[in-house]
Parts: structure tokens; C-alpha cells; sequence
């Protein structure tokens, strides 16, 4: 049974908007001994992307079309996708307690992975492209539910 939003964050999910971005994303992670590489080949990515500096990797969240063409520059690497992203479009305070982990459980509840990532204003899932529509079917819902409220 998934966790349920407490009555404090029913109107957060009531308010929010499930975006899916058209694109398909992979998640990459190349090896920390090519840093200065992916700082260089990755300047220019354009939204929606994400670039964290690991001590022992770097990883990379970026359209598959884009590690397509970026993609051979690299020695030591792997890939997993495709992705679909998915954007809580709402801004989220920082002190909000258990956005995501409602979300995550709802989406285990369907039997859908996900693979969390945060900004300063919103939460971003990652889901196997393959669950994407489960997983929005089941985001849906919990939506509908905190409106009825």
C-alpha cells in the first residue's frame, strides 16, 4: 500500500502539474579520469540536463540525441536508457517534508523505478521509458485524490 500525502501536502499535490518532457533521456556515467572531457563537452548542453561531479564518477543526465553526438569523446563510460522525464511542475519549498517520497511510493506500488533528481524550485523523476505511461496514469491519480479532498 503507498504512502498517502499527510492533509499538509494534499493541497501541494492538488496544485501540482505532471509535465513529461517529449524527448527520450539516458543516465551516463564516465569515468572521474575524464572530468576535464565532460567539462568541456558538456558546457553546452541545453535544458533539460543535469551534470554532478562525483568523487568517483561524473554523472549525466541529458537527452539520448545529445549523448549520441557527445558520446564517442568518451573512454570509460556507461549508459542507461531510454528515460523518460518527468517534471512536478510547482515550485517546492525547501523545507517541504516527503514530496518524493510519496511520489516513490506511489510509482513502487506500480511496479515503476525511478530515478529522483531535485533543483532548486522542482523534483524531476526519471522512469524506464517503457513504464512512462504507468507511471503518469498513477501520478494522475494521486492528483485527482488530493483535489477531492
Amino acid at each position: 500500500m503507498p504512502v498517502e500525502p499527510s492533509p499538509e501536502m494534499r493541497p501541494v499535490f492538488a496544485s501540482t502539474v505532471v509535465k513529461t518532457h517529449p524527448d527520450d533521456y539516458v543516465v551516463v556515467s564516465i569515468d572521474r579520469a575524464e572530468e576535464e572531457s565532460a567539462r568541456e563537452a558538456f558546457m553546452g548542453l541545453q535544458p533539460w540536463s543535469s551534470v554532478t561531479y562525483d568523487h568517483e564518477e561524473v554523472s549525466v543526465v541529458l537527452r539520448e540525441s545529445e549523448w549520441e553526438r557527445l558520446g564517442d569523446g568518451f573512454r570509460s563510460h556507461r549508459v542507461e536508457g531510454p528515460y523518460t522525464l518527468i517534471t512536478f511542475d510547482i515550485v517546492l519549498d525547501l523545507s517541504l517534508v516527503g514530496f518524493l517520497s510519496v511520489v516513490s511510493s506511489v510509482l513502487a506500488d506500480e511496479g515503476v523505478s525511478i530515478y529522483a533528481l531535485s533543483t532548486y524550485l522542482r523534483d524531476h523523476i526519471l522512469v524506464k521509458k517503457v513504464d512512462a505511461g504507468r507511471a503518469v496514469a498513477a501520478l494522475d491519480r494521486l492528483i485527482e485524490r488530493c483535489r477531492l479532498y
